[in-house]
């Protein structure tokens, strides 16, 4: 038995436009139906494990519940890191939540969940193996057996056999290409894939010897834990106090205990769209389409559309990508360039480095239509049962009208029921409240009109998501 830890965390820069900064990758379905979050939790499926832990920032929390909850868990934990300070503070966390739930010898499966693996039964195996190693103390790293020279991975290196792994003899960062080819032939060297399995008992007694610093700022911020509906909350100002570390650099090259333990199981990071290519399905010109596309002549290339027909002719290994608010084309081999468009985007201010044009919120989602000087449409989807908060606007007025479903409307106190082919009007000021009482989503076109109409003019009364 042991307690999955999947670190929901992510910046969203590497396959932008389609991830974002506030819906990264691991939200996405990229290779299957399911999101990359939803299927490392699938994954576990057959083995005997405790309930997830989810690990993930603020921001992100809400997405994360709602995948979680579309998987039919009864039960997960989902803890939210204030600020982001790297893995080895965030494992820490999720070691000291399962000392204080279980025993304190409970194992932990850490797992990123923006990893694609293809071979599952080998997968279950492998940790199935790592499993008593880690009973038994030790900090067990997964090294992922090389297809190739690989430039973009850091590699183990193994030494003397310990059961069904190897003790760790050291950790390299990122080699050359001569260099990772002397590394494939030596067959001594594993790509790094960031997964572990180990006793929390065991993380967090060699984190105290080698970052106590990190140990004391994680147990300062776990003294004072917020229960806010399914999220776990940690004290804001202790967490940011702590050091920002990996859990590699904090602990496993430092310890004695670490062993690597061989993993061949299609396994990628997915760190960019090459690599997003590479683990798609492809047709019989080795293209990757996906959504409204059609490619005449065109070989090796990956083209994504969200919701308009994208014609290609005539291209070789290209990135298309075209969603409702962006398009990126790029070569395949500079594709890794794309975290420079981003940065650019952020200097200059602009939403598209952060937003996508349909933004997910915990009781549903709204599309941005249209806009224009003093006035903003959106497509405004409601989930069966939720409310958005009582609030009310400064600077505009809405109208609403309904497309399928029925909404409950107060205003200034006063309720009604307003169903489809109906409008109800919203002044400014006036204190209001929208929510579906049905069984099914609740579509309505918003229209918005005044001198301001950014998101922050909301003032909150009362919210059933604690954002009041």
């Amino acid at each position: 038995m042991f307690t999955p830890v999947i670190m929901a965390g992510g910046s969203g820069t590497r396959l932008w436009p389609l991830s974002r900064g506030n819906f990264p990758k691991q939200f996405l379905p990229l290779t299957g139906k399911h999101t990359m979050l939803q299927q490392t939790v699938l994954r576990l499926n057959g083995l005997e494990h405790a309930a997830p832990l989810f690990i993930c920032n603020e921001d992100h929390r809400f997405i994360a519940a709602e995948q979680v909850r579309q998987l039919g868990l009864k039960k997960a934990d989902i803890m939210l890191e204030p600020v982001g300070r790297n893995t080895a503070p965030a494992i820490a966390l999720a070691a000291m939540r399962a000392r204080q739930q279980n025993n304190a010898d409970t194992v932990l499966l850490v797992l990123a969940a923006d990893h694609v693996i293809t071979d599952t039964k080998a997968f279950q195996q492998a940790t199935e193996q790592a499993l008593p190693l880690a009973q038994a103390g030790k900090l067990v790293t997964f090294g992922i057996v090389p297809a190739n020279a690989e430039t973009g991975y850091g590699y183990i290196k193994r030494g003397e056999q310990v059961g069904d792994a190897y003790r760790v003899q050291r950790f390299v960062e990122k080699p050359d290409l001569p260099t990772a080819e002397q590394y494939l032939q030596s067959g001594e060297y594993y790509w790094n894939s960031g997964m572990f399995m180990f006793r929390a008992d065991v993380y967090l007694q060699q984190l105290q010897q080698f970052r106590p610093d990190i140990y004391t700022a994680c147990e300062a911020a776990m003294a004072e834990q917020t229960p806010d509906l399914e999220f776990v909350r940690v004290d804001k100002a202790a967490f940011a106090a702590c050091p920002a570390d990996s859990i590699d650099y904090a602990v496993m090259e430092r310890t004695e205990h670490a062993v690597v333990l061989p993993l061949d199981a299609g396994w990628n990071d997915v760190g960019g769209f090459a690599a997003l290519w590479q683990v798609s399905a492809k047709d019989a010109q080795d293209n990757v389409l996906s959504g409204d596309v059609l490619a005449l002549d065109s070989h090796g290339t990956y083209i994504h559309s969200d919701d308009k027909l994208v014609a290609a002719v005539g291209v070789e290994d290209l990135i298309v990508i075209s969603t409702k608010d962006a398009v990126l084309v790029a070569h395949k081999d500079k594709a890794q360039q794309v975290k420079q468009i981003v940065s650019q985007l952020a200097e200059a201010g602009r939403s598209e480095a952060v937003f996508h044009r349909e933004v997910y919120r915990p009781w549903g989602k709204y599309d941005s239509v249209d806009n224009g000087e003093r006035f903003q449409v959106k497509r405004i989807t409601v989930k069966p049962g939720a409310k958005l908060s009582v609030q009310m606007h400064h600077h505009r007025a809405e109208h609403w009208i309904v497309v399928s479903g029925t909404a409950r409307v107060t205003i200034d106190d006063k309720e009604q029921f307003v169903t489809e082919n109906q409008s109800v009007y919203i002044p400014i000021t006036a204190v209001h409240a929208l929510e579906n009482p049905g069984k099914v989503p609740l579509e309505l076109i918003e229209v918005q009109s005044g001198s301001y109409l950014g998101e922050d003019d909301i003032v909150r009364f009362a919210d059933r998501y604690g954002r009041a």
